[in-house]
């Protein structure tokens, strides 16, 4: 897998983690136990810190990067789906960030909330809690309980950390 040392400052990943052999990692980059980083992921940690929780998963083709001296932060089990930005945000617990969404600078999502496909979360914007944002620029329409996003929050931590389990033991070259 490209890991990249950047000013002296190294990936570092848990034993446990799933790091994709196309996702590139650059600089202050941290993957917790059980996370995982997906096919052609960017993570570019030049600027600041990147931290991937435990459990959490950045799916394929999805950009991590920020703004200088600014820590971004994905939550424990929180989900980053294919082709996402996370451009200086913090992402929160279980929350699902859904394919190709945009969360942009100082923007903070909130625990077990979802924003929805291909969103725009303008810079600055705070989603609550286990509430539903969609659209561009994104809008909260309310709690999830009860929708048809709840169940994808509530599934998706624990199925992409045993799928992830799967493919440090599983995937080979063909």
């Amino acid at each position: 897998m490209p890991l990249f040392e950047f000013e002296g400052k190294r990936p570092q990943i848990h034993e446990t983690a799933f790091v994709a052999e196309t996702a590139s990692l650059i600089g202050d980059v941290t993957v917790e136990a059980g996370a995982s980083v997906w096919y052609g992921a960017v993570l570019r940690a030049d600027y600041g810190p990147i931290i991937v929780r435990a459990g959490a998963n950045v799916q394929d083709g999805s950009v991590v990067h920020g703004p200088p001296d600014h820590v971004i932060e994905i939550g424990p089990g929180a989900t980053i789906g294919h082709l996402c930005v996370i451009h200086g945000a913090t992402i929160g617990e279980e929350a699902l960030i859904a394919n190709g969404a945009t969360v942009l600078d100082n923007a903070t999502v909130g625990a077990r909330a979802m924003v929805g496909a291909g969103a725009v979360v303008p810079s600055g914007m705070e989603i609550p809690p286990e509430t539903l944002a969609v659209g561009v620029p994104a809008k909260i329409k309310g709690p999830i309980a009860g929708t048809a996003a709840e169940f994808w929050v509530k599934v998706n931590p624990e199925a992409y950390q045993q799928l992830a389990q799967r493919y440090r033991t599983g995937v080979k070259r063909a």
